[in-house]
């Protein structure tokens, strides 16, 4: 019963079911972006879910991290990540990761999983679990979000462009302002971290046509989505040499 409204569906049924319990996920950030991709991924039925998060929950983390509540403030975001996940489905196995993702420990921890959801809130963290996807030829979906807007790829190692062959050179300290600075709409968050488990929940199941070489923009003041095209830059220091 929990799956009945997957399991009618044609393009789902028992097989891509037993697809989504044998997947494992790991969802990098547990805040804007990775509440609502983690609880969708949960909700549908990935049998892993790895969460990745360094901080503790803030009161001004409410207005848009849904994984958490006020009885949670002071706690690891990982925990109380794993405790709302399990409380929404008791049939995902939830594996905290609390720690910061670095270049010297991305690999190690990507390694079990089968797929990457970064959902995180800097940019020096999206070049590592890029390069690092790429490396492990490990599909990923990437998103970012600022105020009303926000953007999601999806990379497939080989067979699209990685973060990099789009934004080659990290902007300098201070060109981009984070959401504490700017200011983010929680909503929009959960709009572009949805689009990232449908994503995630796509390549599972291996439906549709995915983000791959689209970059999708959103507007959410003008309520519009808009999509680039992208290409792989043969020159690309992560993806370049890869076939």
């Amino acid at each position: 019963m929990r799956y009945s409204r997957q399991l009618v569906m044609p393009e789902v049924g028992e097989a891509g079911q037993e697809k989504l319990r044998a997947a494992k996920a790991l969802v990098v950030g547990a805040g804007g972006l990775g509440s609502p991709a983690a609880m969708y991924l949960a909700a549908s039925g990935v049998g892993t879910l790895g969460v990745v998060d360094a901080d503790v929950v803030e009161l001004s983390n409410l207005q848009r991290q849904i994984l958490h509540g006020t009885n949670h403030l002071g706690l690891a975001k990982v925990e109380s990540a794993k405790r709302a996940l399990v409380r929404l489905n008791p049939g995902v196995h939830v594996v905290p990761h609390r720690m910061t993702v670095t270049p010297e420990n991305v690999s190690q921890l990507i390694e079990p999983y089968d797929l990457v959801v970064d959902a995180v809130d800097n940019l020096d963290t999206r070049y590592v679990v890029n390069d690092a996807c790429v490396a492990a030829r490990k599909p990923f979906v990437e998103a970012g979000v600022l105020r009303f807007d926000g953007m999601v790829l999806t990379v497939v190692p080989g067979k699209g462009p990685c973060y990099r062959c789009i934004f080659p050179i990290l902007p300098p300290p201070g060109a981009v302002p984070s959401c504490k600075e700017a200011g983010i709409i929680g909503a929009v968050p959960g709009a572009v971290g949805s689009i990232e488990a449908l994503e995630a929940i796509k390549i599972v199941l291996g439906l549709g046509k995915p983000l791959v070489g689209r970059l999708l923009l959103f507007d959410g003041l003008a309520m519009t989505w808009r999509e680039v095209s992208a290409a792989r830059d043969p020159n690309c220091p992560a993806c370049g040499g890869l076939d």
